[in-house]
């Protein structure tokens, strides 16, 4: 199966013309294709980091000829004679480059060709199979339709995801078999329930309805990422303190702690696929006429990314939170509305302010997506792209990402000082003030007059 994809820009090669074509090249990153003269030919596709330089390197004449002009073997590769038309797309970021080079792979050999050639992987989830009579949870890296409601992820790795889920299933006495369970009172049970750490329906050791609402409360937790108990935990912790019961409140508190740490196991971005939503902002291309304040939007939802729609950060300036002067005013992030010098014509110029201008990029994201039909090969893909970059290392990842709220609106005033800082970059500290220095200050007489130079 393939999809539609095209690049930005394309024009016919010549070797003769070939320095007068590559100077209309851009100079910076993107994804490339370079094709044949014949239809049926495998086109040439990658992305890079200089598109003129690297497609330079590709289509000049060779560098060692012989007599009669013809290259001699070499282990440079060169597609001089072989090329007759280019097709480019430019980027901003490596993680845009990586989501077009895929599309582009996609449309031209189909998604199973585009997965190789990228190297993806499902990423892995947990799977709880409430379909079953005595629900569980397992580790898979398999999507199914009808289970993507009751899958949580993605995860970095494997390992990641089952360390999670023992450490949350220890909070729980949920059943961790795998066989397909015929309960009767002979059965032999595991080690876990031994251990009290299973309800054991295997031996009809509770009731249907006991085991239900254990499943519940597991789902519960997955579904908040610990919140659901950790609430209830501290208000039984907070009732405990006010009847000066201080004995049960320390065991609540150390409870509550061992909740905690299984809660921080799981990132963020850990959540129902169908309840991904999340905003991406990275770096956006330069356009022709160089303005270069604009970030690059992409929309994650169930599991799809669409994108980029440009914003501009125009009037946005990010200030660091954090500061010396504390809660002054200068201390925060400003959000200012551009106002222009002359109106054209004499009429008024209306300019939307940034938080408009948000608001109506993201609207146009979620019109994309809307308009999108998931497949699930489609979406385990995206979902490995998402994986490769959100859990890279915080100081080599690249851009920003922020989550839906919970009423399901987004943090517009976040995005947008987000956007600041990818375009901008990270404000500087500032300078600390000294404040018992500016007291001591005697500013000079100024009503005296002032003494002429040597």
């Amino acid at each position: 199966m393939k999809v539609s994809f095209h690049f930005e820009q394309g024009v016919a090669f010549e070797p003769g013309r070939a320095q007068e074509i590559l100077r209309g090249v851009p100079e910076g990153p993107g994804v490339f294709a370079l094709r044949g003269a014949r239809a049926e030919d495998e086109p040439y596709l990658t992305r890079t980091a200089n598109l003129r330089r690297r497609m330079a390197r590709l289509l000049s004449p060779p560098d060692a000829v012989d007599d009669e002009g013809r290259a001699l073997l070499s282990k440079r590769l060169n597609l001089r004679e072989r090329v007759a038309r280019i097709e480019w797309t430019v980027t901003g970021s490596a993680f845009e480059s990586n989501l077009v080079l895929y599309c582009a792979a996609a449309a031209e050999f189909g998604y199973e060709t585009a997965r190789k050639r990228l190297r993806l992987h499902t990423p892995f989830f947990l799977r709880m199979a409430m379909e079953n009579a005595h629900p569980r949870v397992y580790v898979t890296n398999k999507l199914s339709k009808h289970g993507l409601a009751l899958m949580y992820g993605p995860f970095p790795s494997r390992a990641a995801a089952e360390r999670y889920c023992d450490e949350a299933l220890n909070l729980f006495k949920l059943r961790r078999c795998y066989e397909d369970l015929q309960p009767y009172p002979e059965h032999p049970g595991c080690v876990y329930g031994e251990m009290n750490k299973c309800l054991r329906p295997c031996q009809q050791a509770c009731s249907a309805e006991e085991y239900a609402a254990e499943a519940a409360a597991v789902k519960a937790f997955f579904d908040t990422r610990g919140e659901s108990m950790l609430a209830a935990i501290e208000a039984e912790r907070e009732r405990a303190s006010a009847e000066m019961e201080f004995e049960k409140a320390a065991a609540l508190h150390a409870q509550w702690q061992k909740v905690k740490a299984v809660a921080g196991l799981a990132e963020e971005l850990v959540r129902p696929v169908p309840e991904l939503r999340a905003v991406i902002v990275q770096r956006a291309s330069k356009t022709e006429s160089g303005h270069a304040e604009e970030a690059a939007i992409f929309l994650l939802r169930g599991g799809c990314v669409v994108g980029p729609e440009r914003l501009s950060t125009l009037g946005v300036r990010a200030v660091r939170e954090q500061t010396s002067v504390g809660s002054s005013l200068f201390a925060q992030p400003l959000m200012l509305q551009a106002v222009p010098l002359e109106a054209a014509d004499e009429e008024e110029v209306v300019v939307d302010s940034p938080e408009v201008r948000a608001e109506r990029v993201l609207g146009l994201l979620e019109e994309r997506v809307g308009e999108r039909r998931g497949d699930l090969a489609e979406m385990s893909d995206h979902l490995s792209l998402l994986r490769r970059w959100y859990y890279r290392p915080e100081k080599s990842r690249v851009g920003e990402i922020f989550f839906a709220k919970d009423d399901g609106g987004w943090p517009v005033r976040r995005i947008l000082r987000g956007a600041a800082r990818v375009v901008i970059g990270e404000p500087g500290v500032m300078a600390e003030v000294d404040r018992e220095g500016a007291k001591m200050f005697v500013p000079p007489d100024l009503s005296s007059p002032l003494e002429p130079a040597n």
